[in-house]
């Protein structure tokens, strides 16, 4: 049998993940301008009432306390700005989201494009743990009461054409759907392979 302070220690060294949302302290321009667009062009935005917008970074690898995490996000340039962002790390898929529990949640993945090498290199030069780093933006919808909020996040997540879609242009990007309390921890790695249709993974909301 093991002794107890190397099972302790091979725990330590597990693999694990964690999700650190970005937005912005002042209004967001992007998301106001995109609520106006679905609201007043788009027949699946009338319902509408809120969108906004998040980056996302998921860190994946031998990772250290949040209150680590936190701080080393906080002193690099690669994640966010703390004079004008601010930043809610997620540990585990049991942790809520920094949203409100009727909102849909739209992630949205540049295809082949979500790895960050530079923050990976950064990470190893300040820790000496190897991490991987993939970063994405993920819209929050809220609609009124009476609306199908699910059907209607996934009519807005595709552009097709001028009249329908807004958040996700499928030629070169990919996207997922889930509620806000039920968002996956990873994420971004599990985010849809390009596929024939919609390139669309809607997580479980049963």
């Amino acid at each position: 049998m093991a002794p107890r302070g190397a099972k302790r220690a091979a725990a330590r060294a597990e693999a694990s993940w964690a999700q650190a949302w970005i937005e912005l302290a002042a209004d967001d321009p992007e998301a106001v301008s995109a609520l106006a667009v679905a609201r007043s062009r788009l027949s699946e935005g009338r319902g509408l009432v809120s969108l906004r917008r998040a980056r996302v970074f998921e860190l994946g690898g031998v990772l250290p306390a949040r209150a680590a995490i936190e701080d080393l996000l906080h002193r690099s340039t690669w994640f966010y700005n703390p004079h004008k962002e601010r930043c809610a790390v997620r540990m585990n898929g049991r942790e809520a989201v920094p949203a409100e529990a009727a909102e849909q949640v739209v992630l949205v993945v540049e295809r082949g494009g979500e790895r960050r090498a530079a923050a990976e290199r950064w990470w190893l030069h300040e820790t000496g743990q190897p991490v991987e780093v993939r970063e994405a933006v993920a819209w929050r919808l809220r609609f009124e009461k009476n609306e199908d909020a699910p059907a209607r996040a996934a009519e807005l997540a595709v552009l097709s054409g001028r009249r329908h879609g807004l958040l996700c242009n499928p030629n070169a990007q990919d996207h997922a759907v889930a509620a806000a309390s039920r968002v996956p921890l990873p994420w971004i790695v599990r985010a849809p392979e390009r596929r024939e249709g919609s390139g669309e993974r809607t997580e479980d909301s049963s």
